[in-house]
């Protein structure tokens, strides 16, 4: 399968070395992979006040400054408050799944951290060992694959609620994780075609020259799916408190609670540290003169650190300056005008490669016919895209403007007679009441 994605995306197929990886004794295994989990914990309680911190300077106003130096303690009270709460089940749900729920949310953000590349081949107590814990031919299809299996996180948390308003939170996470995962996909594919591979070490090794962030369109797709794949601000819509009180988390308390309040910061380390990886050089140096010696050793550590610190910044930023949007103009947005214009920009840089390998000396006429196709597009996206239905212009010209209360048909106050108006002064005095109980309600 993967040869046959890299001969459709015109690529060599030339995979790196992976030899590096599997030979590490159990001891280093182990150690790796305790750091990586312990590495993601601490970007955790650090991402959380990290947020308040930045949010609050936006809005001047106050963040945390009371727990722990400066306020930098206050996530590790709020994990602490947590685990002290009382943890209540809903009588309603289906025990099982609402207990289980939260951990199929968290595991998926964990593992999908296993395939990122921290920095090159080091030395740990005598042994040689990659910064990566491991990485697979198929590495960026791993990390789909994690993504789309914590969807069912949030299915089964408000399915097993019993409530109405965790179902529709769930189902609109599904939606909107479902919708927006093609779109990453759609943005994957440049960075597969100018790499050759699907191995996470080897994308990072191929941008050594020329950052795939030049690949800006893609850059922008990956950078829009990641806020909706993450259900964060402005595209939290599955937690939305205007209208669904908490969406999913309504019926959560407690340690629950804060698993999944664990998935969400995972996640966000998770898509920043994919971002990093994929378009920004990974734990390369900027392609800067005089910086080119600085990735061996634990050096590119600190270059990746900052990079991600970076993006995370960018989501932050994202939280404080803009509203959440309707339901509607979002998945509108998603398959309307992210997934068509991610299809043509694959088509773009597929034929764009194919000239380049192609033996051909002129490559005006393919230039031309790209040129006609993305004019045409256009041409349609504005001309139909926007077209509103003929049932909505027909509801716009019976109307005449906003409807007013005295158009709308109230019910006639009790006694009066709905056909001439004529009020039963008996009736008026004993009006029709709905005695409250167990058995069936009737009106006398």
């Amino acid at each position: 399968m993967n040869t046959a994605l890299l001969v459709a995306a015109g690529s060599t197929g030339a995979d790196p070395d992976l030899s590096r990886f599997g030979s590490d004794p159990f001891w280093l295994v182990l150690i790796k992979g305790v750091a990586v989990f312990a590495f993601l914990m601490i970007m955790t309680l650090f991402g959380i006040v990290f947020e308040r911190k930045v949010v609050a300077r936006m809005q001047v106003r106050l963040g945390p400054n009371r727990h722990g130096p400066k306020g930098w303690g206050q996530s590790l009270l709020d994990g602490i408050k947590l685990m002290l709460k009382e943890d209540i089940i809903p009588a309603l749900a289906d025990k099982p799944v609402f207990l289980l729920a939260p951990l199929v949310s968290v595991i998926p953000a964990l593992i999908a951290f296993a395939v990122i590349p921290f920095g090159p081949e080091v030395s740990i107590f005598g042994h040689h060992t990659v910064l990566q814990l491991a990485d697979l031919p198929v590495g960026v299809l791993y990390l789909l694959s994690a993504a789309s299996i914590g969807v069912y996180g949030l299915i089964l948390s408000g399915w097993s609620s019993g409530s109405t308003y965790p179902l529709l939170g769930s189902l609109r996470s599904a939606a909107q994780i479902i919708s927006y995962e093609i779109a990453m996909g759609l943005a994957f594919v440049a960075v597969f075609m100018y790499s050759g591979t699907l191995s996470t070490s080897g994308i990072v090794e191929h941008q050594r020259h020329m950052w795939y962030i030049a690949l800006f369109p893609s850059f922008v797709i990956y950078m829009i799916s990641m806020v909706g794949e993450t259900n964060r601000t402005p595209f939290d819509l599955p937690e939305a408190e205007g209208e669904l009180v908490g969406g999913f988390l309504t019926e959560y308390s407690s340690i629950k609670f804060a698993f999944f309040y664990l998935a969400e910061y995972v996640n966000l380390v998770t898509v920043s540290a994919v971002m990093t990886t994929l378009f920004l050089g990974g734990w390369q140096p900027p392609p800067i003169p005089g910086l080119s010696s600085l990735n061996h050793g634990w050096v590119p550590l600190i270059w990746f650190m900052i990079k991600l610190l970076l993006v995370m910044f960018f989501f932050v930023w994202l939280r404080g300056t803009l509203p959440r949007l309707r339901y509607d103009q979002f998945m509108s947005f998603g398959w309307k005008i992210l997934i068509p214009f991610g299809l043509v920009w694959v088509l773009f840089i597929a034929a764009l490669r194919t000239i380049r390998q192609s033996d051909t000396s002129d490559a005006r006429p393919w230039l031309i016919g790209l040129a006609v196709i993305l004019g045409l597009f256009v041409v349609a996206e504005f001309l139909f895209g926007g077209r509103r239905s003929a049932d909505e212009d027909d509801d716009d010209a019976d109307g005449q403007g906003p409807p007013s209360l005295e158009n709308i048909p109230w019910p006639p106050p009790p006694g009066q007679d709905r056909e001439n108006g004529d009020i039963d002064r008996g009736a008026a005095r004993n009006p029709a009441v709905i005695p409250a109980g167990p058995r069936q309600r009737e009106e006398f």
